[in-house]
This record gives structure tokens, sequence and C-alpha cells, in this order.
């Protein structure tokens, strides 16, 4: 598990109930992937991240994804392949992130909730990257042949 600012105190306590989370990596056909800013008034506002969100009550982590994508950013996905999980501890939450890998949608971006998008390859240039980002990053660097190119990607 990734704690992200450690130095903080957990709302809710040692025990409370992660969130699960459905998160997106578009990734287009020369292979840049799609990073959107977390959005004016969230916690982390301004950080760099993969889109995506919270599951609602009944919701496959592909139905919350194809949902989540259409709110957001305007977006109908096509076919979602799962890839990896990760747990971070944030100070505010508990998140249990589901990371699917998405190359085929259709619409034009359109960034719903004041949130700006980039389209990176490796290294990424958005800067900061929220902590929850960075190993995703270090994955796709890895099936890259990038290994061990992290450096800066944590830090504004």
């Amino acid at each position: 598990m990734l704690v992200a600012d450690g130095h903080r105190p957990r709302e809710g306590g040692a025990d409370r109930k992660p969130v699960e989370v459905a998160v997106g990596v578009l990734v287009r056909p020369d292979g840049r992937f799609l990073l959107t800013s977390r959005p004016p008034g969230k916690v982390y506002a301004g950080y760099w991240e993969f889109p995506g969100g919270k599951l609602e009550a009944g919701e496959s982590v592909e139905q919350a994804l194809r949902r989540e994508l259409r709110e957001e950013i305007d977006v109908v996905i096509g076919a979602v392949q799962p890839w990896r999980t990760e747990r971070v501890d944030y100070p505010h939450a508990l998140v249990h992130l589901n990371f699917c890998k998405v190359f085929d949608w259709s619409g034009e971006l359109h960034m719903h909730e004041g949130q700006q998008f980039a389209w990176e390859d490796l290294p990424v240039r958005s800067a900061p990257v929220l902590p929850g980002t960075v190993p995703v990053l270090q994955w796709l660097a890895a099936e890259r042949g990038f290994a061990g190119q992290t450096h800066g990607w944590e830090k504004g």
C-alpha cells in the first residue's frame, strides 16, 4: 500500500473503509496516454492523474468507469481491459484504485469540471502528479523498457 503525505493525520482513523475507484488509462495508437488535472475545489486540486471516479452502489468497475468518463471528460469508451489495482492511503481517504486500460473511445474531450488535460509520454511533463498516479507511470515505464526513470514525477 502506498502512503501519501504520511506526516499528516488520517481522517477517519486507521480502520477506515477503502473507497473503490475506477480509473481509466486511455492510450492512443502512438502510445501517448491521457492525464487530467484535479478540478479546483477538490482535494489535491491541480495535481495530475488518470481520469475516473468512485463506484456507486451496485456498480462494477467497468460500469463506473464508463459513467465517470462520460460525466467528466465527455467520452464514450469501448472495450475496457482491467489492468492492475493499488491501495493508496491519503490523509482524506483510503482508496482502492482499479486501473483499466482503454484503447478505444469516441467523442471529443470536454473537461466538465474545469480541469485541464494533456496527452503525455514518458517521462511526463505535467506536474505535480498525484501520488496514486506514480505507480501507474512506473508500470508503464517498465512495460516500455524505461524502468527506473521515475525521478521528478511526484514533484512540482
